[in-house]
């Protein structure tokens, strides 16, 4: 029996849109305030995109721990999800922000 079920895939571009850096949080609850700064990963502007047949592994260059955060959303939207959604890493000290834009399709 063949089965004619085609799935759309995407690739997914992923864009630093900011950098925040939220010091009264860190100099009231970090161990020695005075060595944070804000992210040095990314710089506002950076964009990855996700490779079309494996959305889930991380792109190089990319921050691990800010891939952890988005990899479901990452895959959701390369397998067919929305559009377009804004998210960020869950350091609460220096969250970055990151647009997630799926880029046009290919039938597979």
């Amino acid at each position: 029996m063949k089965n004619d079920l085609s799935i759309k895939k995407h690739r997914v571009k992923i864009t630093v849109l900011k950098k925040t850096f939220n010091e009264e949080f860190i100099e009231q609850y970090a161990a020695n305030p005075d060595i944070w700064s804000e992210c040095t990963h990314f710089q506002v502007g950076d964009q990855f995109l996700t490779d079309l047949e494996h959305p889930s592994n991380m792109p190089e260059g990319f921050c691990g721990w800010a891939w952890a955060d988005m990899q479901k959303l990452v895959y959701g939207m390369a397998r067919g999800g929305q559009d377009c959604f804004l998210t960020c890493c869950t350091d609460g000290y220096r969250p970055v922000i990151f647009a997630l834009e799926k880029q046009p399709s290919s039938r597979v």
